[in-house]
């Protein structure tokens, strides 16, 4: 057992894994799939196979029409396969589709200790709608630490769509912020839920709201005219590490008050 966990046999694992993976559909993202289709495991029996998955948190081992079959969970695998095959982050997010890049998203997110809701909809209560016919808005990811909440929208943007039409939607997301922050309600609710009924932690006031673009592919532009940061799903870690040392350079949207039942501090 050992021996599998050289290197070498990692690499080999994982990229046999990686080459099962590609040829699924990208809107699945857990792959069932039978033993023979790893030839790096032929020669374990079920009891070695379930030691060495134990390695693992995004595979197992599983029982189905009376043979066993080995689940992948897509996700779990391109966090944990980056180191392993060195590849970029970005040839192995080709896997999964929208809705699984919104999960990769929010999965590193949640590595770095934010709170994270998928999907937020919200309706806008404030005088701000008297200036656009627009009256719902949802938002991909929102991300709460500390005062910063991050407000997401998830792009799998390729280098052939054009930089115009990605800052358009970089200062959509920005006007979502401010939206929401002249719906004192439906903000304090939205805290409510990222932190949880029963959840014992405060955050600090003044929150500070940060939109930003996370993109499939790196763009050589990092921010646009309006200060909202453009951020590739492989900058992704960098970018949080890195977020309060770089907060004069985005767009802030600053909240002094709050709505809600929790005590902030």
């Amino acid at each position: 057992m050992f021996k599998l966990l050289t290197e070498s046999s990692l690499q080999q694992f994982f990229n046999e894994i990686y080459h099962i993976l590609r040829e699924t559909d990208t809107n699945l993202t857990e792959v069932w799939c039978e033993l023979s289709k790893l030839s790096h495991l032929l020669k374990l029996n079920n009891s070695e196979i379930k030691e060495f998955f134990s390695n693992f948190n995004f595979i197992s081992l599983k029982k189905g029409n009376y043979i066993n079959y080995i689940v992948i969970n897509k996700i779990l695998f391109i966090i944990e396969s980056i180191n392993i095959l060195r590849l970029d982050i970005k040839k192995v997010s080709e896997i999964i589709d929208y809705n699984g890049f919104e999960v990769l998203i929010k999965e590193i997110l949640s590595a770095h200790n934010y709170y994270c809701i998928k999907n937020f909809r919200f309706s806008d209560n404030s005088n701000l709608k008297t200036k656009t016919s627009q009256k719902r808005y949802e938002v991909d990811i929102i991300a709460l630490y500390l005062k910063y909440i991050l407000f997401i929208d998830a792009k799998q943007w390729r280098r052939r769509d054009s930089y115009r039409s990605l800052s358009k939607a970089a200062n959509l997301q920005c006007r979502r912020a401010r939206v929401l922050k002249n719906n004192p309600e439906v903000l304090g609710d939205l805290i409510q839920k990222l932190l949880g009924k029963g959840l014992n932690f405060k955050v600090k006031l003044p929150l500070l709201i940060i939109p930003i673009m996370i993109t499939l592919e790196d763009n050589s532009i990092k921010i646009n005219e309006s200060q909202i940061p453009l951020v590739s799903i492989y900058e992704l870690n960098s970018f949080i590490h890195e977020l309060h040392d770089n907060l004069e350079y985005f767009e802030v949207i600053k909240i002094d008050d709050l709505n809600m039942e929790k005590t902030l501090f």
